[in-house]
């Protein structure tokens, strides 16, 4: 057996943002591997996850997960393989998944580790379909959205991680219609040819609500909102009568640094009888087993797909977080650890 890693390489939060973070505010720092307590297990990361709500853990405004602290590693998803184990149910070779991204190696407490199946997926898979982001997408659509067979759905920054498999997961459950909106012309294209949303738009090349209405002239009953402010303002204009959006994210919205002004619209919530409601996916840890087996058979049928933007080293890490706040990412960014 090779000899234990003595330091890992690792992302450190060194001052906090105002506005669009910068390479400066992080530094790459390699630590020494301490020696494995009983209980942990020693994970060697095969991929970290970068992901959007990653910004507002380096603020330290409330929020409903703690900061990031100064001086020490940032933290998300990961998955990698076990180098060591003193933790009963784990040993030397198993694949897992784990909070402890942002580094080479990983000290995992063993009731935070998730051992993962490969015959189902590559281990990559377990950050992004199989993971917190394929959840992500259907506990919002079919648990806050509650969508019913013939509904007409509109997902923002549908080529992003989680707006690719919402309108697919609505698509296999009997949608009538789902539009996407995306940032790009290939993005656009990706989302009806590779996806199979029934139209898409570019919300570049004009404003949001004609491009909509263009696609959903009759309206929309869902509406999974990752964009906020004009999306969420043209969605409260498109819906039909007690329509309902689930509101996962704001991402126009995350480096601002002055408050950005609410949908001017809002009334029709009332008119309309709408429900508009927000979430997170950690209230949904109980549905993750009925997704994964529901989500293998749909990739095993081939009617669900997904894409992967990935970065190769760890010192890219920080380059490829822009990058998904900069919407440079078709599907789930990952670094990759070699």
């Amino acid at each position: 057996m090779s000899a234990l890693p003595k330091t890992s390489r690792e992302w450190h939060l060194v001052a906090r943002p105002h506005g669009w973070p910068t390479k400066d505010l992080v530094e790459l720092r390699e630590v020494p591997v301490a020696e494995l307590a009983d209980g942990r297990v020693l994970v060697r990361n095969t991929y970290f996850s970068v992901d959007p709500y990653m910004r507002g853990r380096m603020s330290d405004a409330k929020s409903y997960a703690a900061p990031y602290e100064l001086d020490r590693p940032m933290h998300g998803g990961a998955v990698g393989e076990v180098i060591a184990s003193r933790a009963e149910g784990f040993a030397v070779g198993d694949t897992v998944a784990h909070q402890l991204g942002w580094r080479e190696i990983a000290d995992v407490p063993a009731r935070e580790a998730r051992k993962i199946d490969t015959s189902l997926a590559p281990a990559s898979a377990y950050l992004s379909v199989l993971g917190m982001t394929g959840l992500t997408a259907y506990a919002g659509l079919t648990k806050i959205a509650g969508l019913k067979e013939g509904d007409t759905v509109f997902v923002s920054g549908a080529a992003g991680a989680v707006g690719g498999f919402v309108g697919q997961i609505a698509r296999i459950k009997g949608a009538a219609r789902v539009i996407g909106s995306a940032g790009s012309d290939a993005k656009v294209r990706r989302l009806v040819e590779g996806y199979g949303f029934d139209a898409a738009f570019n919300y570049k090349n004009g404003p949001v609500a004609a491009q909509l209405a263009e696609a959903a002239p009759d309206g929309i009953d869902v509406y999974f909102d990752n964009v906020g402010g004009e999306h969420l303002e043209a969605a409260l204009g498109a819906f039909r009568p007690k329509g309902r959006a689930a509101l996962c994210g704001a991402i126009s919205v995350y480096n601002a640094t002055e408050p950005a002004p609410g949908p001017n619209n809002l009334y029709l919530a009332v008119t309309k009888q709408l429900r508009l409601e927000g979430f997170l996916v950690i209230d949904h840890f109980g549905l993750l087993r009925q997704f994964v087996t529901e989500a293998a058979g749909w990739l095993a049928s081939g009617e669900l797909v997904y894409d992967e933007t990935v970065v190769t080293g760890i010192e890219n890490g920080f380059d490829a977080f822009l990058g998904v706040l900069r919407g440079e990412n078709l599907g789930k960014m990952l670094v990759a650890l070699p």
